[in-house]
């Protein structure tokens, strides 16, 4: 199972559900997690545990393909689009991974507008998963992270807002959260768990792929609106 097997899931289910696929991500996922076990259990860790006298530890292995190839399918569900708008998506981890020699003249000026000064310690790249920029200029647009559920990672991208909000040089760059949120967070605005608190009151806001039924407010709202709000950052970062 990889990350192309989840996007060829991903279109079949256009077929079947249209333009609110997206929120049909779990389900995406839950047949993913079949394939991907067996896979697993034909796998070298697998069988060595089962050589061992121990239960294979498929679950694990999953939640680390999970974590990783949702960043995936959201590039390939809105990369043609923002590509549309003149503007480049590229996986934070290309940033981060890469080095600095190796990167092109654009993305190593991406990277520069991206880091995050820590004084004496140096600048780092926040923890992100996505990187939306403007390939004229390299400046940064916005940023994503995603995850399954908040509790993964929410507070974290709270953190990385307000480190970014504090220089001059970042301080415009959105920070947003894309989720399935199967845990239902987002899904009540009063009363707020703690997770649905911090969007509203620590991030740029939050986009939520899932059929369930989600209060939305300035800074939660369904994924299908992603893209018109980012035609609207673009608009207001030419004035």
């Amino acid at each position: 199972m990889k990350l192309a097997d989840l996007v060829i899931l991903y279109e079949e289910m256009k077929y079947k559900y249209g333009q609110e696929a997206y929120k049909h991500i779990s389900e995406l996922l839950s047949i993913a997690k079949e394939f991907h076990k067996k896979d697993f259990l034909k796998g070298a860790t697998a069988k060595a545990a089962i050589a061992d006298g121990r239960t294979p530890d498929h679950e694990q292995s999953w939640r680390a393909f999970k974590g990783k190839n949702l960043e995936g399918v959201i590039l390939h569900i809105i990369g043609d689009e923002v590509q549309s708008l003149g503007l480049k998506i590229v996986s934070g981890s290309v940033l981060e991974r890469t080095n600095q020699n190796k990167l092109s003249k654009e993305l190593n000026f991406v990277k520069r507008n991206l880091l995050v000064d820590y004084g004496e310690f140096g600048s780092h790249l926040p923890d992100v998963d996505l990187i939306i920029y403007n390939p004229a200029s390299s400046q940064v647009l916005a940023v994503i992270s995603s995850k399954v559920t908040l509790r993964e990672r929410i507070a974290q991208t709270g953190y990385w807002k307000m480190k970014l909000a504090s220089d001059e040089v970042t301080k415009h760059i959105r920070v947003y959260f894309v989720t399935p949120d199967e845990d239902g967070t987002l899904t009540a605005r009063s009363p707020a768990k703690k997770g649905r608190a911090i969007v509203e009151f620590d991030t740029d806001g939050s986009y939520v792929m899932t059929e369930a039924k989600v209060e939305e407010s300035e800074k939660v709202k369904m994924f299908d609106r992603f893209i018109d709000d980012l035609k609207i950052l673009l608009k207001n970062s030419k004035r």
